[in-house]
Order: C-alpha cells, then structure tokens, then sequence
C-alpha cells in the first residue's frame, strides 16, 4: 500500500507564494508519472503539473509559468512551487501518484487565495 500526503496549504494573499509538499512512501517515489491536480465544488479534478518519466514536465494552460513541480528522491517529496497566485487558484490540491499499475491519491490540502 502507498502512502500519499499533502501539506503545505493554507491562506494566501493574492500576488503571493505557496509551497506544497507530498510525501510518498517508500519506493513509490520513484514512480515515473507523478503529479498535482486540482478540485473545485461542483467541478471535475484538473492537472496542475505532472513529471513524466523523471525529466518531461507538463503544466495545466493556466498555470503560465507561475507553478513549478520539482522531486526530491532523496526526501520522497514532490513539490509545487506556486508564485503570484490569483483567487481563481482557490481550490483543493491533490497529489497523484502511479505506482506497480496503481494510482493513489492523497487526501487533498486546501489552497485558498484571497485579501
């Protein structure tokens, strides 16, 4: 069974920073597709960011080149780093993780961006 778990959400003014975290367990980090979606009520989950075989990055059309998903093998971390956030990235964030023909999700960690 893998573990997946988000941290790092919170309130944030508009025009600021947020980074979020996702611990993996255990060799699941090394999983070659692995990545952040995001829910809002009433809506399906987007993609927010995703690595791909370890190296190829994709970004929902939004994001702009505001976000940035990074991971630390080292730490079993995935990362996304969220500059100049708007109240429009309000939301739910997931991390999702593909791992020995699985997909696991982690409980969601709540990004709000208001002033």
């Amino acid at each position: 069974q893998v573990e997946v778990v988000e941290s790092g959400g919170g309130l944030v003014q508009p025009g600021r920073s947020l980074k979020l975290s996702c611990v993996v367990s255990g060799s699941a980090i090394n999983s070659n597709n692995m990545g952040w979606y995001r829910q809002t009520p009433g809506n399906q989950r987007e993609l927010v960011a995703e690595i791909i075989n370890k190296r190829n990055r994709n970004y929902g059309d939004f994001v702009k080149g505001r976000f940035t998903i990074s991971r630390d093998n080292a730490k079993n971390t995935l990362s996304l780093q969220m500059d100049s956030l708007k109240p429009e990235d309000t939301a739910v964030y997931y991390c999702r993780i593909y791992w020995n023909w699985g997909i696991y999700w982690g409980q969601g960690t709540q990004v709000t961006v208001s002033s």
